[in-house]
């Protein structure tokens, strides 16, 4: 893909993960918030967090500088899924650390682009 703002920073990670206890709603809140100490980030809104029936949990944080969205499934199998989205240079590798421990990851990748 063609960068049309190189002058801009934005940099994303993905990080996924298999877990051996469901995520909810306090957890999710406490990581993005942690999270957000650890990559250096201005929290302008705290985190919020859903529950579909149907997909699991999602959370939310709003940062100065973008973003990052949470997302948990129960079933078909313990899974979960962070998207981080700033635009101001930050760690992945301390995305990834935080991410495997806070949630016990059992298996995790990660990529970043």
């Amino acid at each position: 893909m063609r960068d049309l703002a190189p002058e801009i920073c934005r940099q994303r990670v993905v990080v996924e993960g298999l877990c051996t206890e469901p995520i909810g709603e306090q957890s999710i809140k406490d990581y993005l918030s942690e999270l957000s100490k650890a990559i250096d980030m201005i929290t302008l809104l705290e985190p919020v967090t859903h529950q579909s029936p149907l997909y699991g949990w999602a959370g939310w944080i709003h940062w100065e500088t973008s973003g990052a969205h949470f997302y948990a499934w129960d079933v078909p199998r313990l899974f979960f899924s962070v998207d981080v989205y700033a635009c101001k240079p930050f760690s992945a590798a301390a995305v990834v650390d935080l991410t495997r421990e806070w949630f016990g990851a059992t298996e995790i990748v990660h990529k970043e682009f």
